[in-house]
C-alpha cells in the first residue's frame, strides 16, 4: 500500500482514541447511562450485529461544502485532506459560510450512487451528515447552516439516498461529527500544535455543552427519526475531544438507546466503546480478536474531494485489502469523495466496478465468512512508517495468500500465484474436495494430505491475477 499523506491533526486525534479503545473494557468504569452494549446478552448482540457481520464491505461517502474549494484556497493548494481545509487554512467562519451559495450539486443522482455501491458488491453506505465544518447535508430544523436552507440546491440528498438504498436492498447510515464543529459557537476544534491550536476565530467561541444541547443532539434526533424506516442502520461518530465528558456523552447514549437495533462505533467519547473498532487507513496485523471492527480507507489520499489528488490505489490493491480485512474477521468501509457537482470521480467509480466484478465470482469467499483458521501473520512491521493515529510501527502486508472460512469450507486466497502447487503445513481440518471458485464447473483439483500437510496441484496460470480462490471442502 502506498504511503498516505495525512494531517497531523487527524493522526493525533486518533492516538488517544485508539489507546482508550485498546485499554478500556466495558467493566472498567460504570457509565452514567448504560449503553445497549452494557446490558444486552451475547445472543442479543449477535442478532443486532448479524447483518453487519455478513456484509464485510461498505461504502463511505465524504461529501460537503469542502468539495467547492476542492483543496485550494485563494488560488493556492492547501496541505492535508480535503474536508479539513477550513481548519488547515484557518478560514474564518463568515468566509467559509460564503461557500454555501456556491454549492449546487445538480448532477447528484441518488439512484446512480446506490447502484454503484451495489455494483461494487457493497452491502451498506455511510455518508457524512455533518462533518467538522458544521455544515449539515440534510434538511435540519435545528440549525440553518444546511444544504436545504443555505444553498441553491434546496434538496435533502440524504432523504433521496435513504429511500434509494432501501429500494436497492442496501443498508444506510450516517456519519455525524458530534464533537468538532468549526462554525458553531462552542463546537470543539482539535488542538494539536502551535499552528493548529483549537479555535482560530472568535465566532467559534462559546460553551461546548450549549452547542451539544442546541445543535448536535437536536440534529442527531432528526437523523434518527426523520429517515425511518429506511435509515439509519449505523451512526458513525468521529474525533471525540476531552470536552465530551462521560456525562455529556451519556445524553447522546440516552438517545441512541431508543433505537435498539442501531449500530454505532467507538468514537463517541466519554468512555463508551460502542460496537466497532475503527482502524483508519490500515489493516491491523491480527485485526481485533473478540471485537467487531471495520477498517475505513480512502481510494486516493483524501476523504473529501481534492481536485489535485490523483494518487489512486489500484483495483488489485483494493481487492487484496478487502481480502486481508475479511481474513481477520473485519469489514472494509471504502471511501468515495464526490465533487461539488455531485459526481463521484470516474477513477473511483472504475475501481469499484472492478471490485464488484471480482465479487460477482468470488463473493462466497467474503460475505458472511469468518477469519482464517490458520495461525501466523502475513507481513512485517515497518521500521520507519507509523500507523495513522497511533504511535507504533505500521504493519506492511505481504501479498502472498490469505484464508477465510465458513462451516464446511475454507477459502484460500492466492494473491500471488505460487506455481504448480499450493503447500500448507498446518491444515488441521480433513479435506474432502478442492477446486477453484472461479471455475464454473468446480473441476476437482488433485491434492494430497498427510497429517496436517496439504499440497494442492494448480493449473499453470491463475484464473484471476488479483486473487484466485481455492475452495477446500472439509468434513
Amino acid at each position: 500500500m502506498k504511503p498516505l499523506i495525512r494531517t497531523i491533526s487527524l493522526s493525533l486525534m486518533l492516538t488517544s482514541l485508539c489507546a482508550h479503545a485498546a485499554q478500556t473494557p466495558h467493566s472498567a468504569s460504570p457509565h452514567p447511562v448504560p449503553a445497549i452494549q452494557d446490558t444486552e446478552t451475547p445472543a442479543q448482540r449477535d442478532a443486532r450485529m448479524g447483518w453487519w457481520r455478513q456484509a464485510r464491505f461498505g461504502m463511505f461517502i465524504h461529501w460537503g461544502l469542502y468539495a467547492v474549494p476542492a483543496g485550494n484556497w485563494h488560488g493556492k493548494p492547501i496541505d492535508g485532506i480535503g474536508e479539513w481545509i477550513m481548519y488547515n487554512a484557518k478560514i474564518p467562519v463568515a468566509e467559509y459560510k460564503k461557500l454555501a451559495p456556491q454549492f449546487d450539486p445538480v448532477k447528484f443522482d441518488a439512484h446512480a450512487w446506490v447502484a454503484l455501491a451495489k455494483a461494487a458488491g457493497m452491502k451498506y453506505i455511510i455518508i457524512t451528515a455533518k462533518h467538522h465544518d458544521g455544515f449539515a447535508m440534510f434538511d435540519s430544523k435545528a440549525n440553518p447552516f444546511n444544504i436545504v436552507d443555505a444553498t441553491p440546491f434546496k434538496h435533502d440528498p440524504l432523504k433521496e439516498l435513504a429511500v434509494e438504498a432501501q429500494k436497492q436492498g442496501i443498508k444506510f447510515g450516517f456519519y455525524y461529527s458530534q464533537d468538532q464543529d468549526w462554525t458553531a459557537p462552542g463546537g470543539a476544534a482539535m488542538a494539536v500544535d502551535a499552528l493548529h491550536n483549537g479555535h482560530w476565530d472568535k465566532a467559534q467561541d462559546g460553551d461546548f455543552a450549549e452547542y451539544l444541547h442546541t445543535k448536535a443532539i437536536p440534529q442527531l434526533k432528526e437523523l434518527l427519526s426523520n429517515y425511518q424506516p429506511a435509515a439509519p442502520s449505523v451512526i458513525w461518530f468521529d474525533t471525540p475531544t476531552p470536552e465530551m465528558t462521560p456525562q455529556l456523552a451519556s445524553e447522546i447514549v440516552t438517545l441512541l438507546n431508543q433505537h435498539p437495533n442501531l449500530i454505532w462505533n467507538n468514537r463517541l467519547g466519554g468512555g463508551y466503546q460502542g460496537d466497532t473498532e475503527t482502524p483508519e487507513q490500515n489493516v491491523p496485523a491480527q485485526g481485533y480478536p473478540g471485537r467487531d471492527w471495520e477498517t475505513c480507507m480512502t481510494i486516493n489520499d483524501t476523504w473529501g474531494y481534492k481536485s489535485n489528488d490523483t494518487n489512486f490505489k489500484s483495483s488489485q490493491e483494493l481487492i487484496r485489502t478487502l481480502v486481508d480485512v475479511a481474513s481477520k474477521g473485519g469489514n472494509l468501509l471504502l471511501n468515495v469523495g464526490p465533487d461539488a457537482h455531485g459526481v463521484i470521480p470516474a477513477a473511483e467509480a472504475e475501481r469499484l466496478q472492478t471490485i464488484g466484478k471480482w465479487l460477482d465470482v468470488n463473493g462466497e469467499s467474503i460475505y458472511g465468512t469468518g477469519p482464517t483458521p490458520f495461525p501466523g501473520e502475513h507481513g512485517t512491521f515497518s521500521r520507519t512508517e507509523k500507523t495513522v493515529g497511533e504511535n507504533k510501527p505500521k504493519w506492511i502486508p505481504a501479498w502472498d495468500w490469505r484464508a477465510t472460512a465458513r462451516p464446511g469450507k475454507i477459502y484460500i486466497h492466492l494473491l500471488t500465484w505460487p506455481g504448480k502447487s499450493f503447500h500448507l503445513a498446518n491444515a488441521t481440518a480433513n479435506i474432502r474436495k478442492a477446486y477453484l471458485l472461479a471455475d464454473p464447473r468446480h473441476t476437482p483439483l488433485k491434492y494430497t494430505q498427510k497429517g496436517h500437510v496439504l499440497d494442492v496441484q494448480l493449473p499453470a496460470r491463475a484464473l484471476d491475477a488479483n486473487d484466485t480462490v481455492i475452495v477446500l471442502e472439509t468434513t
